[in-house]
């Protein structure tokens, strides 16, 4: 038994649908069910609207032509958590590691399971506790109030979801790729129905796609802040991108893998985005939309009727559970990778003699999953993983120049398109949205605050939570240097 564990290793088995099925899953979430009425509420035009989701694109275009080089270079498991070792050394790539777990992958499987919880008890009603019980117990915390007995039945549920796809991936790589390959398909196909029947049946209007709201949209400095607020939103629809880096070990051929799925999956989903917010549009015009308390509902079923709300509530928990189950599988190759680098915590090294999987590293990012699903809503966390990975993106970018000074005789497979104006625009770009996120997190405090609501800074949370790594960082590194003595 013990020879069976020395030699277990996690085996290069997955091809290029599966690689693309996972930068697609990865990506389409809730968002794009969520998102566009704010998005219109903010702008007031169509036009404008249409723009924010494709320029959004494009920068996630840009990333993932950017990371596309560094994983040419580098494919090894772990994916971006390598990559900074190589960039910036032990202690930034530790950081990633350390977010990753505390905030970035963790928050997401949370609050993307969290959204299909949510419309599950839309359609079947889960329990709760009556309001004096759900807040009888409170945590307090230096920025804010929260409550773990609200909507235990939401959270119950998400937490069981958690675990049910954290077993399968648990019994083999190739069992979870290929829920993630379903799951995918029936997405990408529920939307494209429901396009279908937006254009087929909905009594619309071409004209929608250029009738202004009837107050027109901002102007000067206030248009600036409800495309910088509208861009959040539509960054959070695309996040996840570089989620298939992680599992960079088991892909075969990932030089050229990769690369092909960073580029068919983004621009599979900008496409998508675009065909089902003309399809919202053409259904309704933007002043409608903006008021809408669920714009792919009011879609449905304005074209197909009542039985089309039952639908998009379908499609949106299948939207996410893929997502969830994707993220499930790549993060959990970077805990390994750390702890294989004897960066975290040993036995999370581990891989399952029989599943070939990192099977202890799954549970470990299960239970802390579990753990935020109770103490935070789904806002919080999304503006706490969103603030955090935008700060690496922009280092992941900028380490291409540095491998070119670096490495300059390595073999590229892949080197990115554009350079140095790609790298150089995304990097802009990240550092001026991590100032905006930045800003527009102390403004909504402030405002809260003002109306006696109990705020919370979130990127302060998000910050507190990534510094809570140093001290381990320095556990880590006095136990690795121990052993190599």
């Amino acid at each position: 038994m013990s020879d069976a564990r020395s030699s277990a290793s996690l085996l290069p088995t997955l091809g290029l649908f599966t690689t693309t099925a996972l930068v697609v899953g990865g990506i389409i979430g809730s968002g794009i069910f969520k998102n566009p009425a704010s998005m219109a509420a903010l702008v007031r035009s169509p036009e404008i609207l249409l723009l924010v989701w494709i320029g959004a694109g494009l920068v996630t275009v840009f990333g993932a032509l950017t990371n596309a080089e560094v994983t040419s270079i580098i494919p090894a498991t772990g994916g971006q958590y390598q990559y900074f070792r190589t960039m910036y050394g032990d202690f930034t790539a530790y950081l990633y590691g350390w977010a990753l777990f505390a905030v970035i992958q963790s928050g997401s499987i949370a609050s993307i399971t969290y959204v299909f919880s949510y419309y599950f008890h839309t359609l079947w009603p889960l329990p709760e506790f009556p309001p004096d019980v759900a807040t009888s117990i409170a945590l307090r915390l230096p920025f804010g109030t929260i409550y773990p007995l609200q909507e235990i039945g939401i959270k119950l549920l998400t937490c069981g979801i958690v675990i049910l796809l954290t077993v399968v991936n648990y019994l083999g790589v190739r069992e979870g790729g290929r829920v993630q390959g379903f799951f995918t398909v029936a997405k990408v196909a529920a939307i494209l129905f429901l396009v279908f029947c937006a254009f087929a049946f909905g009594s619309g209007s071409v004209a929608h796609f250029t009738l202004d709201a009837t107050t027109g949209p901002p102007v000067g400095m206030a248009l600036l802040a409800a495309i910088v607020l509208t861009m959040n939103k539509a960054l959070w629809a695309y996040d996840g991108w570089n989620n298939i880096t992680y599992v960079a070990g088991e892909i075969r051929e990932p030089q050229k893998t990769i690369p092909q799925a960073l580029m068919i999956g983004t621009g599979t989903v900008i496409v998508v985005y675009i065909l089902i917010n003309l399809a919202y549009l053409y259904v309704m015009p933007i002043d409608q939309m903006a008021t809408s308390e669920s714009v792919a509902a009011d879609t449905a079923l304005r074209s197909v009727g009542a039985w089309g709300l039952t639908f998009v509530s379908i499609a949106v928990m299948i939207a996410t559970l893929g997502t969830s189950n994707g993220t499930i599988l790549v993060s959990s190759r970077v805990y390994y990778a750390m702890a294989k680098e004897k960066m975290f915590f040993r036995s999370v090294g581990h891989v399952h003699p029989r599943f070939h999987t990192p099977s202890r590293s799954l549970i470990w990012q299960c239970v802390w999953t579990c753990v935020l699903i109770f103490t935070g809503t789904f806002d919080m966390l999304t503006e706490m993983l969103i603030f955090v990975s935008w700060a690496f993106y922009a280092l992941g970018a900028y380490g291409v120049f540095i491998l070119r000074k670096r490495m300059p005789d390595a073999t590229r497979p892949y080197k990115v398109w554009g350079y140095p104006w790609v790298p150089i625009i995304f990097i802009t770009f990240a550092l001026v949205f991590l100032v905006f996120s930045i800003w527009a997190d102390v403004d909504n405090y402030n405002t809260r605050s003002a109306l006696g609501e109990e705020p919370i800074l979130n990127t302060v949370y998000g910050a507190v939570l990534l510094l809570t790594g140093v001290p381990f960082y320095w556990l880590f590194k006095r136990v690795r240097t121990s052993d190599q003595a």
